[in-house]
């Protein structure tokens, strides 16, 4: 009897984990060759390190995360970990959240791009963002596949991913990619997570070195400082940030804001008054959850129901 009582619970385990939201494979985004891209060194292979820290990547590859069958609800989000550009926080700023939104009924999609690098790339401030796009522009492209709206497709990025996600937003009229079908490359909705976002005074140092070196031109500075690049078409945003933040300041969520103000953008923005950097989606020191706060503004514009 206990044996059969054992089989049993083990079947019913099997049966609900089989019921839960999945990671399915990953797939190439350029299965034809990865454009702006040079043959790496011997000794430039990706690695991963505790916590699921990637480095080195060469192959850009996105990873959908789908609801449990019967619950999708349409809306998909594209997740961009954080990482200062120099590697990827895959585990509390990707899988993780990417786990969570396929909870709720979203389709999620994490992406593993390229790390700015003269190694790997003929232009290095546009290889991540290249990467951007092209996840946009699968997603758009199988979004009868994955039973996908195209028009309720947005993104989330974390830090440095946070920076990636508003350049996506902010630079979507000019293609850095093939685009022979014209695949819409404007997200429809941003959320943005302690983001670095303006490369001037308030820059994150490390973020803007690695993307654009040592000594960039402020011609440069400011076409990747997007508070300065919000137009009236860019699209409605969700901000997070803690006023204690001493890594990525505060005041790189509160111009992103200002600007989105002054074009009319529809936008909501969370600033705890304690949190620090590289919370993910738990603020152990804030009781509200941001992540709940979220799913209300995500069912206040029509994206889910």
């Amino acid at each position: 009897m206990k044996k059969f009582l054992f089989a049993f619970l083990l079947l019913i385990q099997a049966l609900n984990l089989a019921a839960q939201s999945r990671a399915e494979k990953a797939i190439d985004l350029y299965p034809d060759g990865v454009p702006n891209s040079k043959t790496a060194p011997a000794t430039y292979q990706e690695k991963h390190a505790k916590g699921d820290w990637i480095t080195m990547v060469t192959k850009p590859q996105i990873t959908p995360y789908l609801p449990e069958e019967g619950k999708a609800n349409g809306a998909a989000v594209l997740v961009f970990p954080g990482g200062a550009y120099a590697g990827l926080a895959n585990d509390h700023e990707g899988a993780q959240v990417a786990q969570k939104f396929a909870e709720t009924g979203v389709t999620a999609f994490l992406v593993k791009y390229r790390l700015p690098s003269d190694e790997i790339m003929a232009d290095k401030r546009i290889g991540p963002l290249q990467d951007a796009q092209r996840a946009l522009q699968f997603v758009r492209q199988n979004a009868a596949k994955y039973h996908i709206d195209p028009n309720k497709v947005g993104i989330i990025g974390f830090s440095a991913g946070g920076h990636l996600v508003t350049t996506t937003a902010t630079h979507f009229n000019k293609a850095f990619i093939a685009n022979p079908d014209q695949v819409n490359l404007r997200p429809d909705f941003l959320i943005a997570i302690y983001p670095v976002v303006s490369l001037g005074e308030y820059r994150h140092a490390g973020s803007r070195d690695n993307l654009l070196g040592k000594n960039p031109a402020q011609e440069q500075i400011d076409y990747f400082s997007n508070e300065k690049q919000v137009t009236k078409d860019t699209p409605p945003t969700f901000l997070v940030h803690a006023q204690d933040d001493d890594v990525v300041p505060v005041q790189n969520s509160l111009l992103f804001y200002d600007a989105l103000l002054k074009n009319g953008v529809k936008a909501e923005m969370h600033i705890y008054q304690a949190g620090g950097h590289g919370f993910g989606l738990h603020n152990a020191k804030e009781p509200e959850d941001w992540f709940e706060d979220l799913k209300a503004w995500m069912k206040l514009n029509g994206w889910v129901k």
